[in-house]
């Protein structure tokens, strides 16, 4: 792998990190679903993100309303930023497609999570090789995932910072 697409990769999985990642992670040596869980369908997916930020550590992604459209930034390292579609399939996965920026360049990443519910648990599970944990509960969890997906739009600000920041090589 090259230098270029080495740290491009790694400003996008900054990018999408989240604190559930290690907090919430439930342990697992396969990449089984739950048991007695089912998929999400892609409406209730698409219920869960759409017209809504998900807020992430240094950082943000928003899934518009209008045209789908995927916009993110991220502060790790020198920055990056991420343009886009987001699109939701049967059973339960949730999809961006984004050309992600970085002061080296950019290169485009298709990142999918799935979704899976147990009575009031949604789970949640980064595909391909993720593991599932629990990201939304009904009553909520102070601690859930879930919590950090806010309506409206918190991330095009930062992405337009982010933005400009990189085009002034600073």
């Amino acid at each position: 792998m090259t230098v270029f697409r080495t740290l491009i990769l790694s400003c996008i999985l900054g990018a999408i990190s989240t604190g559930a990642f290690a907090a919430n992670a439930i342990p697992s040596t396969t990449s089984r679903p739950p048991a007695k869980s089912v998929p999400l369908t892609a409406e209730e997916v698409f219920q869960l993100y759409y017209n809504r930020t998900w807020i992430w550590k240094d950082g943000a992604g928003y899934f518009a309303a209008k045209r789908r459209d995927f916009r993110a930034w991220s502060g790790e390292g020198t920055g990056s930023y991420g343009v886009g579609h987001w699109f939701v399939t049967d059973p339960g996965k949730l999809c961006f497609k984004a050309t992600w920026y970085a002061k080296t360049g950019n290169a485009p990443a298709l990142t999918c999570f799935s979704h899976r519910r147990r009575g009031n648990v949604i789970f949640q599970k980064r595909e391909p090789n993720g593991d599932w944990y629990p990201f939304k509960t009904t009553p909520a969890k102070v601690d859930d995932e879930y919590s950090k997906i806010r309506p409206g739009d918190y991330a095009t600000a930062g992405y337009n910072r982010m933005r400009i920041k990189l085009s002034q090589g600073k």
